[in-house]
Parts: C-alpha cells; structure tokens; sequence
C-alpha cells in the first residue's frame, strides 16, 4: 500500500471524531520519495476561522502562502544542499513558483486536524493531541522521515510518540532533539513563523541540522 493509500485509509478513520477535518501530509509521493533527505514538518494547526474541511496538501501543491511558508522554504533548500552554503541574497526573496517547487518533497503535518485561529488555545490542543494520539502516531510511522523538524510541537509530538523516556539531546547552540523509533532525528525548533529576524531562524535550523547529522553517526558507531 502506497502513502496516499495508507493516509486515506487512516483520514478515513479519524475525520469523523473531528468536525472541519484538514487533511494534510506528503505533498507529492513521488517527489517525497527521491527526495535526497525525507523531510516532515510537524505543527500544530491550520489557521481557518471559517471551519476547514479542505486539504493541506492541496492548498501547498497551489503555492500556500508566504506566511510561514518561505521559511519553510528556505529550510527545505538549505536542508536538501547541506554541504553547500548558501547566502542570504539566494534565500531572501522566495516566490510562489520557489514554494510550488521545494514544498512538492515534503511531509507537511498537523497534530491538530481541526482548524483554529492565529494562536492556539494551548488547553484545547493538548486536549485534543491526547485523544487523538493514536491517529497522530499512525500518521507519523506512514513517511518514515530522515529528519523531523517540530515548528513548535517538540514536546507535543514525542508525547504523542510516546518517546517521553528517550534521551533529548542539545546541539552547541542549545537546539534539542531525540531520535524517533527507527532512530531518526526529531528536532525541537520554532514555528518558521516565530518573531525572529528571518536569517537568524533559518541558518540557526542549517546549523543544528549538520551538527545533529554528525551526532547520529557517532550513536550508531
């Protein structure tokens, strides 16, 4: 069974327990697929007033927005060339056709599948995280990523992985991150829309990205 399969089958399942029910997930299969290093990012909720019931997927695969997607953007590039450094003037101005082409690879995630407004009710999430954890950990254990990056949801998702035993392990630069069950790295970060000049919250992410990729080979020796 392919993702696409394995995601209806499981939506299937879990819409009804959520009224406006967002779907989200991999982008495209096969770009996820080739992609050189799998990447999910993990948040918590999409920001919908008018009650969802619409696809994620969708609205990535049409360009989103530039509203935490540039970040997210300029992850996904910085990420898929880590051997290479590339300066700000590159990253800086990202268009809707840069959007439609990086985010096509990625595995786009939200623990909350209900819509809310600009900041989450932290009460609610944590309440609805716990029932639905799971459909949460079904979901994850689907793409199988090289690298997880939590936008706010770190302690959220290794509650719902139940990983809250494992080790968290910090980067030089006080990043924290714990390795998922197949032993892939989950790291702790910001929402790619936190108040925070733009260049610091991207190469801060590069950075810990190719520190973490260094720790992991020195675990498995």
């Amino acid at each position: 069974m392919d993702i696409l399969q394995k995601e209806l089958t499981l939506f299937n399942d879990w819409k009804g327990s959520r009224e406006g029910f967002v779907f989200d997930g991999v982008i495209s299969e096969v770009d996820y697929n080739v992609s050189k290093m799998k990447l999910c990012f993990v948040m918590k909720e999409v920001n919908d007033e008018h009650g969802g019931g619409w696809d994620l997927r969708e609205f990535i695969r049409d360009g989103a927005r530039p509203q935490s997607w540039n970040n997210i953007t300029r992850w996904v590039k910085c990420i898929q060339n880590a051997d290479k450094d590339i300066n700000w003037s590159m990253l800086e101005n990202i268009t809707k056709e840069d959007r439609i082409k990086h985010l096509r690879s990625i595995c786009a995630m939200n623990l909350k599948k209900s819509p809310g407004t600009h900041t989450s009710v932290r009460a609610n999430f944590e309440t609805v995280v716990s029932e639905d954890k799971s459909f949460i950990k079904k979901q994850y254990s689907i793409y199988e990523p090289d690298i997880t990056v939590c936008c706010g949801t770190g302690w959220d998702l290794r509650y719902a992985l139940d990983l809250n035993e494992g080790e968290v392990f910090e980067t030089t630069r006080g990043i924290k991150w714990f390795l998922n069950a197949k032993q892939k790295p989950v790291i702790i970060y910001a929402h790619p829309a936190a108040r925070v000049q733009y260049s610091l919250l991207v190469y801060g992410l590069i950075d810990a990205v190719r520190e973490i990729a260094i720790a992991v080979k020195d675990l498995e020796v």
